[in-house]
């Protein structure tokens, strides 16, 4: 993964002090002094901050203590954030055994708003990913279950209203993360009443502004963004570059956080879930869910400054 981090500031401090550990003590991650935004889920009001983590790659790793510790950090500096909504997946590999795992090491079991996926076709073998998924989790419910990559759809979002029901899950989703689907999903949205609609989204990949996002706001749709800095591929554009001035205007002290902002800037967005296995990273993500936020001039300086 590149090198995606310059001018950490502001609350960096704590993370020099063990620049030269392989990971930080969990002591280096208090509370920031500063709270995350925070935005509704429309069908329900509840508030989430805008801030997620995603599990895809870098969460799949073995149980032991080594693979675990630095990941152990990165979830004690997410929680200790404020922030909340974690999203893995069946298909991820280990990454639903090692969130569990993990939120049981530090005992944050309580904290986090747990997202998953549904991956299987037809009813029994849903059901039967759904059960494993809350072992594999930890858990007796789920806060939210989405459809992945849109699935057998019909039959995963009735199993999914089921199990809300039950009171096994609380929000039900469906999810993409290539802009060729988008209007699937809008095919899907417009028939099937759901919470949430997760897709990819950032400064490279702006499609999801021309017509999904708007339908979102439209329509009471929580929306969460995958794929905000592309696999790395917009931090590799800047790397070795310096930030620009500029980026204290909204309060931004790395690229990342100018990627991040950018995405938080449209309201339509809910929250946005960049993975990450280094705690350093985790706390800089964080930081772009405080302060201010680019107006329409600001996120074009920061579309050219990627181009």
């Amino acid at each position: 993964m590149p090198s995606r981090r310059h001018f950490l500031q502001g609350g960096a401090a704590l993370i020099t002090l063990a620049a030269s550990a392989r990971w930080l003590p969990s002591t280096a991650f208090a509370a920031s002094p500063a709270p995350l935004l925070q935005r509704a889920i429309p069908t329900s009001g509840e508030q989430l901050p805008v801030i997620g983590l995603g599990t895809s790659q870098t969460f799949n790793v073995g149980l032991d203590n080594a693979a675990l510790k630095p990941l152990d950090e990165v979830v004690r500096a997410f929680i200790n954030g404020g922030a909340r909504l974690i999203d893995t997946a069946p298909s991820y590999g280990a990454a639903e055994a090692v969130t569990g795992e993990l939120l049981k090491r530090t005992r944050t079991q309580g904290k986090a708003f747990l997202a998953s996926k549904l991956s299987s076709t037809g009813r029994e073998r849903g059901l039967a990913q759904f059960q494993a998924s809350l072992a594999a989790l930890q858990t007796d419910k789920l806060d939210l279950v989405q459809v992945h990559n849109l699935q057998d759809t019909t039959t995963q979002l009735a199993l999914l209203r089921e199990l809300r029901e039950q009171g096994k899950v609380r929000y039900i989703g469906i999810t993409h993360y290539i802009e060729s689907a988008h209007d699937d999903l809008l095919e899907v949205l417009a028939r099937e009443k759901v919470d949430f609609v997760q897709f990819n989204y950032s400064v490279g990949e702006r499609n999801a502004e021309q017509r999904l996002l708007p339908y979102c706001a439209d329509n009471g749709i929580a929306t969460l963004i995958n794929r905000p800095f592309q696999r790395s591929q917009l931090l590799a554009r800047v790397r070795g570059k310096p930030l620009p001035e500029w980026a204290n205007e909204i309060d931004a002290s790395s690229w990342a956080q100018l990627l991040l902002k950018f995405i938080l800037a449209n309201e339509a967005v809910t929250v946005v879930i960049p993975a990450t296995s280094n705690p350093r990273y985790m706390v800089d993500n964080l930081k772009a869910g405080q302060g201010r936020l680019p107006d329409a001039a600001m996120r074009e300086r920061i579309v050219q400054a990627f181009s």
